[in-house]
């Protein structure tokens, strides 16, 4: 039975990563926040949040803590899981020139730091018809993009040029750029939305 705001419990990734901003932005729409880095952790989650970072780094402190095949059978399992920048590579079915490990969870190709260095970061408004009318202050630092989405993904936000940078498949949510980074929750609400099992 799905539970209440104030009452869910969201785990982020505390590996590497702008997890910070996350648990911030969690706390102040009233759900319970909690870092998550060792197995145990992940015990008694509602939802996960990875977030971004070095998606390498933060593929290899998975594997070494035994969070890799852990989150990953939660989420074959039910877990709703939401993937920033970093987080939707780790979550992807295939990565473009990727040798890291990955969860390989949702059905997408992903393309890694598809807009160039970090000097090539940058920040637009983007429409996501789910989040409503308004659009989204979207912050793009060495991100990637989605090249390809296979049956039962849904695709939410495109750029103007048609690239793809958020998509949802299930209880799994994930965005090429950080919502954690705004001012913004709706990205978050909508997540815990998901979790709630109003979306």
């Amino acid at each position: 039975m799905p539970r209440e705001a104030g009452s869910m419990k969201i785990g982020v990734l505390a590996s590497q990563g702008a997890f910070i901003e996350h648990i911030t932005i969690l706390t102040q729409l009233d759900a319970e926040a909690v870092p998550v880095r060792l197995p145990g952790e992940l015990k008694g989650l509602d939802g996960l949040i990875i977030p971004g970072g070095e998606s390498t780094a933060i593929s290899r402190l998975m594997t070494a803590y035994n969070l890799m095949d852990k989150i990953g059978a939660l989420a074959r399992g039910g877990l709703p899981l939401f993937g920033t920048c970093a987080g939707m590579i780790l979550m992807a079915r295939q990565i473009t020139g990727n040798t890291a490990k990955t969860l390989g969870l949702m059905n997408i190709t992903v393309s890694r730091n598809a807009f160039g260095r970090q000097v090539d970061s940058f920040e637009t408004e983007i429409e996501i018809p789910v989040l409503g009318k308004a659009p989204f202050p979207a912050v793009f630092i060495r991100a990637p993009v989605i090249e390809e989405c296979d049956k039962g993904v849904e695709v939410i936000a495109c750029l103007k040029d048609g690239r793809i940078v958020a998509a949802r498949e299930g209880k799994m949510l994930v965005a090429a750029f950080h919502p954690e980074l705004t001012c913004d929750p709706r990205f978050h609400k909508y997540f815990l939305d998901i979790v709630k099992g109003k979306n």
